[in-house]
């Protein structure tokens, strides 16, 4: 499982940035995008392939040429960097915005489809959290291919698709993890072997389901998207994620949680303090958003560094699901 809030806090350097955001506004800047529209965008002057196929226009390209030419004023001046459009200036590579966080997201991509080859691999083929793990690992990978393609062009749809893949990691992870911890996966009957769905599992499954569909439906027919409510969605989500999975690791015996269904409600595997360490690290990691800083050569920054951390947490996650799915005390009661 992926750092279930770490996309949550994306959206609070965001709303820093639109309010920050003094390089658009200046008037240096609209004076030299307005001239360079003049002499470059009509006539329409011929872009590069790159650029065309990552769909940027004329008006665009003068934003990107401009936003570094006064950087580099600024950088010879001593002066402060500016941000726009709610973005640090980077250097863009074969018509990549953020070609960092694009690579770094691609990584935590890979990261995904190994754990997801794992999980094939080496989870019991009867186990019931595998469909669950199954499809949490395809969803992550599917986020992290929009989070690929959003830094790649900052676009009003390649963002939703970013924040909306986003969001279903986050609520799916809880999602199952309800299902994991308290015992409310479906199970297959001794008698008859058909599949049995507690009213619990139904109504949790229904919660969520419509929980989603009215989180994008809500983001979507807004005139303006609502960065602040979607913040508060992801990181109410993702918080309670996870505390459960701190729960999970905790050496006293709590009343709900029962880590397997063999067991008793007192035992705790030596792994256990893993799941600890995955709040901790997640933590850490996500922490990185909130000390934000102007790129390092206009090429990594903070939310960029924030990628790079989260990949080895995947592949630490899995690992931990997959001990925890080869305990002993998966042997299923009898009900």
């Amino acid at each position: 499982m992926l750092c279930a809030y770490r996309w949550a806090l994306a959206t609070f350097p965001f709303l820093v940035f639109v309010v920050a955001s003094s390089g658009d506004r200046s008037s240096n800047f609209q004076n030299c995008v307005s001239a360079c529209y003049g002499d470059r965008c009509y006539p329409q002057t011929t872009l590069s392939l790159t650029l065309r196929l990552t769909r940027w226009t004329c008006t665009d390209d003068c934003k990107y040429q401009c936003m570094h030419m006064l950087t580099d004023i600024a950088l010879h001046g001593s002066s402060t960097i500016h941000q726009y459009y709610g973005k640090w200036p980077f250097w863009r590579l074969f018509g990549m915005q953020e070609p960092a966080s694009v690579a770094f997201s691609l990584w935590n991509m890979y990261y995904h489809i190994q754990g997801w080859r794992q999980l094939r691999s080496r989870m019991p083929s009867d186990h019931p959290m595998r469909p669950y793990y199954l499809t949490w690992a395809i969803v992550s990978i599917n986020a992290w291919l929009w989070s690929a393609v959003f830094h790649t062009r900052d676009l009003p749809n390649t963002e939703k698709l970013d924040y909306f893949s986003a969001a279903l990691v986050i609520l799916y992870a809880l999602y199952h993890t309800v299902l994991r911890l308290f015992n409310q996966y479906p199970t297959r009957s001794c008698e008859d072997g058909r599949i049995q769905r507690t009213p619990v599992y139904l109504l949790w499954s229904s919660i969520c389901t419509v929980a989603y569909l009215a989180h994008v439906t809500y983001l979507s027919i807004l005139p303006r998207f609502d960065y602040t409510y979607n913040m508060t969605f992801n990181l109410t989500v993702g918080f309670t994620h996870n505390l459960l999975w701190l729960l999970y690791s905790l050496p006293a015996s709590l009343p709900l949680i029962r880590r397997f269904p063999s067991k008793s409600k007192t035992y705790r595997p030596a792994y256990a303090s893993k799941a600890a360490a995955f709040v901790a690290l997640t933590t850490a990691a996500t922490a990185l958003e909130l000390f934000d800083f102007p790129p390092w050569g206009r090429i990594i920054d903070a939310h960029a560094l924030w990628h790079l951390s989260t990949a080895p947490i995947a592949k630490f996650w899995y690992d931990f699901l997959i001990k925890d799915s080869l305990d002993d005390g998966w042997k299923e009661p009898k009900r």
